[in-house]
C-alpha cells in the first residue's frame, strides 16, 4: 500500500472499502440462479465457486480479520449460494464487515493469517481488491459491468501493484495482460493481475 494510504488507512481506505462493498453487493444481486454453474473465466471455477469464494473472503473473511478471529471451517466450507436469499445475506454480511473496520483502532498492528501476518491496512486493502476484482470476474461471467470512482480504482491498482508477485506464487494472478499506458486506471490493474479488461464488465470511471 502506498504511503498516501498507509498514513491514515481509516480515511484513506475505509471509504473505498464502503464504496466497493456496495459495488459487490450490487453486483451479486444482478446473478440469475440459472448462471451459477455457468464457467467464469477463473480456471477450474464456475460462477458458484467464485461467488463462495468472493463471499467468504470479502465479508465473513474481512469481519473476522477486523475482530483478529479465525474463519471457522464452518464457514469456508460454506455453500453461501445454496439459499434464494444469498445475494441480500451476503450484503448484510458485507455492512457487518466494513462497520468492524469503521474504527481507527482496527487499522493498527498486525492480522494474523496462520503462519504469518500482514499489517492491518496491508490486509483490509487486499481484501477491497478482491471486492473489486472479483466482482468483476463476477460481474463478467453474468454480463453485468463494475462500476469504480477513480479513487477506488487508484487503490485497486496500489494494492494489485504492490503485491502481484506475491499472488502469482499461489498461482492467485496470472501473467500480465499488455494493455495501452493510457488505458483506464481500473483495465491496468484488471490487466496487471492476469486478467484481460476487455471483456464485458471492464468499465470504471478510472
Amino acid at each position: 500500500m502506498s504511503d498516501a494510504h498507509r498514513n491514515n488507512p481509516h480515511q484513506q481506505v475505509h471509504p473505498y472499502m464502503v464504496e466497493c462493498a456496495a459495488e459487490a453487493a450490487r453486483v451479486a444481486r444482478g446473478v440469475p440462479a440459472e448462471l451459477l454453474s455457468a464457467p467464469t473465466h477463473c480456471p477450474g471455477w464456475d460462477v458458484r465457486a467464485l461467488v463462495n469464494h468472493w463471499v467468504l473472503y470479502t465479508s465473513y473473511g474481512l469481519e473476522h480479520r477486523a475482530l483478529r478471529k479465525t474463519l471457522p471451517e464452518e464457514l469456508t466450507a460454506r455453500d453461501f449460494t445454496a439459499g434464494p436469499d444469498w445475494a441480500r445475506v451476503y450484503a448484510e454480511q458485507l455492512d457487518r464487515a466494513v462497520a468492524a473496520w469503521d474504527d481507527p483502532v482496527v487499522w493498527e498492528g498486525e492480522v494474523d493469517l496462520g503462519g504469518g501476518s500482514l499489517p492491518a491496512p496491508d490486509l483490509a486493502g487486499m481484501v477491497v481488491k478482491e471486492m473489486a476484482v472479483h466482482g468483476w470476474d463476477v460481474a463478467t461471467a453474468t454480463g453485468q459491468e463494475i462500476h469504480l470512482s477513480e479513487g477506488a480504482a487508484l487503490l485497486v491498482l496500489d494494492v494489485v501493484s504492490t503485491h502481484a508477485e506475491l499472488y502469482r506464487q499461489y498461482d492467485g494472478f496470472a501473467d500480465p495482460v499488455p494493455v495501452p499506458d493510457d488505458a483506464p486506471v481500473f483495465a491496468r490493474a484488471l490487466a496487471l493481475s492476469g486478467r484481460d479488461p476487455r471483456a464485458t464488465g471492464a468499465r470504471s470511471a478510472g
